[in-house]
């Protein structure tokens, strides 16, 4: 796997983000200052793999935010596919749209994967904790789509 732009490691700060989300609202990263949150990127709304993750990041939501952790998700998708995502999975957090990869590459979320025995460059299904302070508590990259929100939970101690 290779990132166009570096991995981000335990204490760095999170980079600074402001996209729009499936309902037209411009989030900003600033607006979970003193709140940790979970930002995890996605390759594309609505595939096999990207729909297990969102669930079962749906599904564990209240115990998240009941933990103090906000989940936000990024994938390149345009606002009208995250739309149709967010209602056909009934999805409560938001989710960003990144269409030029900006947000993805400042998180090292972007870059080079092996898919069907072919190497393609996209988003790299990563997960980003940010504390309270807007530091990164841990960056996990190339994770699995199965059972990776229930290993993050025992991790957080969720």
């Amino acid at each position: 796997m290779t990132t166009t732009d570096s991995q981000l490691q335990p204490g760095a700060p999170a980079p600074a983000f402001r996209l729009d989300d499936a309902q037209g609202n411009t989030i900003d990263l600033a607006d979970f200052d003193g709140r940790s949150v979970v930002v995890y990127f996605y390759p594309k709304a609505a595939t096999p793999g990207c729909t297990t993750e969102a669930c079962d990041f749906r599904d564990s939501l209240s115990a998240l935010t009941g933990a103090g952790y906000d989940v936000v998700g990024i994938s390149s998708d345009p606002l009208e596919d995250l739309q149709a995502f967010a209602a056909d999975q009934s999805l409560t957090f938001p989710l960003l749209s990144d269409p030029e990869h900006q947000v993805a590459k400042a998180y090292g979320a972007y870059g080079d994967k092996e898919f069907g025995g072919k190497v393609h460059t996209g988003t790299l299904r990563s997960t980003i904790v940010v504390n309270p302070d807007g530091t990164v508590k841990s960056a996990e990259y190339d994770v699995d789509a199965q059972g990776h929100v229930a290993r993050l939970r025992q991790e957080l101690g969720v």
